[in-house]
């Protein structure tokens, strides 16, 4: 009995603790990507995307591929300075397989506070981020002004 007592700590602890360090790796992807928008550095922001990275952005309509949207990216990181988003809570979700990952994160942004929700693949051994979305949050109390301020 004491082996098997044991024995099911151990895989569970082993099995916490690679879900930790897979989740540690996660943030260290996603913590940089964010920096190096905030710094303005193109290479490494476009190459932590997968292939078909899509973002969606806070205005109606805005979708953009990942082609389509470095170009769009391209004077803001030519300037120097793209944007700062900074994540003060992020929450994991990886699946059984180890391929697939998403999250969602409250940020601190140049527009107050926004949430991101995104998705990670696992390409030739490596993660990246496949799909974020980035919203303005707007608490339910102020939706009315919002939605008169929008139809203007």
């Amino acid at each position: 009995m004491k082996f098997f007592t044991v024995s099911f700590f151990t895989f569970f602890s082993l099995a916490f603790y690679a879900q930790k360090s897979q989740d540690f790796s996660l943030d260290s992807l996603v913590n940089q990507w964010h920096l190096d928008a905030a710094h303005a550095k193109i290479t490494p922001y476009f190459s932590a995307m997968s292939e078909n990275f899509v973002f969606l952005g806070t205005a109606p309509g805005e979708r953009w591929e990942k082609e389509m949207f470095r170009s769009f990216c391209q004077p803001y990181f030519d300037k120097g300075k793209a944007w700062s988003f900074t994540p003060s809570k992020r929450n994991w979700v990886v699946l059984k397989d180890q391929k697939t990952a998403w999250f969602d994160e409250d940020l601190t942004t140049w527009m107050g506070g926004c949430r991101g929700s995104g998705i990670c693949v696992m390409e030739n051994g490596t993660w990246k981020i496949a799909y974020y979305n980035l919203t303005v949050l707007i608490e339910n109390e102020k939706m009315d002004q919002f939605i008169k301020l929008r139809d203007k």
